[in-house]
């Protein structure tokens, strides 16, 4: 018997797959053969999507990320031009082939 290599499900898949399951209109092994996935996967799945529902009406807005500070952003990239600036010096010192391309 050949060996089938790992799948990686999308989430739209596996609500899909998560919701026919909560519904039950038909078995998790019925499921199972149905959407060719192991049936202990579907009831994991189902656990998610019934764990996760209450977030779904909680209200709040999903957590944006910081945005990066510009005044570090600014530092840095001062940091890489004096030190471009440095090596390209250093480089323009050494004779050799390799030194300058």
């Amino acid at each position: 018997m050949k060996r089938r290599s790992r799948r990686n499900h999308t989430p739209a898949f596996k609500a899909k797959v998560a919701i026919a399951a909560i519904k039950g209109d038909q078995t998790i092994a019925e499921l199972a053969k149905r959407f060719d996935v192991h049936p202990n996967s579907i009831v994991q799945w189902k656990a998610q999507l019934l764990e996760q529902s209450a977030h779904v009406f909680d209200g709040a807005a999903p957590a944006k990320e910081a945005a990066p500070d510009i005044k570090e952003l600014h530092a840095k990239i001062g940091q890489l031009t004096l030190e471009n600036d440095f090596l390209e010096r250093a480089l323009g010192r050494i004779d050799g082939p390799s030194a300058k391309r």
